[in-house]
């Protein structure tokens, strides 16, 4: 598929991934793939998207996470995306509640990145 941007930006998805799922695993799978297809469409867009679970889950597990929430969870999850905010050029903020994406955008904005809302914003910008 043809790139429809000319300056590609790395992009953070942020989005729900615990959030109102009560740890339930098949719905926070759904949250990683609304992200996972967000980023496919970015990536479509001509960009270089990036999510913080792509990071942080295989860490997590080979760090001896018995469960999402307990401390090595903790340790990993939410710090490694703020860390991988350093090196995006924007965070794009989707899905419903979510304290954790909310982080991201709020990070992102401290350290002067371009916050996305809708992924519609993306093209007018580049």
């Amino acid at each position: 598929m043809k790139s429809e941007s000319n300056n590609p930006l790395l992009i953070l998805v942020a989005g729900p991934y615990r959030s109102g799922t009560n740890d339930i695993p098949e719905l926070i799978e759904a949250n990683v793939k609304a992200m996972t297809d967000t980023a496919l469409e970015l990536y479509r867009m001509g960009h270089m998207p990036v999510m913080g679970e792509w990071f942080a889950l295989p860490l997590i597990e080979a760090a001896g996470s018995k469960q999402v929430g307990d401390e090595i969870f903790n340790e990993i999850f939410h710090p490694i995306a703020v860390k991988l905010i350093d090196h995006c050029d924007a965070v794009l903020r989707i899905g419903g509640a979510s304290a954790g994406a909310d982080e991201m955008v709020n990070t992102g904005k401290a350290k002067g990145k371009i916050i996305f809302l809708d992924k519609s914003e993306i093209s007018k910008i580049r």
